[in-house]
């Protein structure tokens, strides 16, 4: 654990950073306040996907979304096929 006094920390901010991706860095103020920094990893939403190309217009997307809550259904041309 590396400490710095906050003068320390501000003139060397980037390394204070850095060193925090391994450890915790303890900053200490004048008035004997202390801070401590740690790294944090980035937490990602489950719905951060990455987008695909494709030629879908949007009127083809709303299209699409009206007739799935229309209550459209697939009929089967013979009923053997659906099982």
């Amino acid at each position: 654990m590396k400490v710095y006094t906050y003068s320390e920390a501000r003139r060397r901010l980037a390394e204070v950073l850095n060193i925090a991706r391994s450890e915790d860095v303890i900053i200490k103020r004048r008035g004997g306040e202390t801070f401590t920094v740690s790294y944090r990893e980035r937490v990602t939403s489950p719905f951060d996907v990455p987008g695909i190309d494709t030629r879908a217009t949007t009127q083809d997307i709303l299209d699409a979304v009206r007739e799935s809550r229309s209550g459209y259904r697939f009929a089967w041309p013979n009923a053997e096929d659906a099982k």
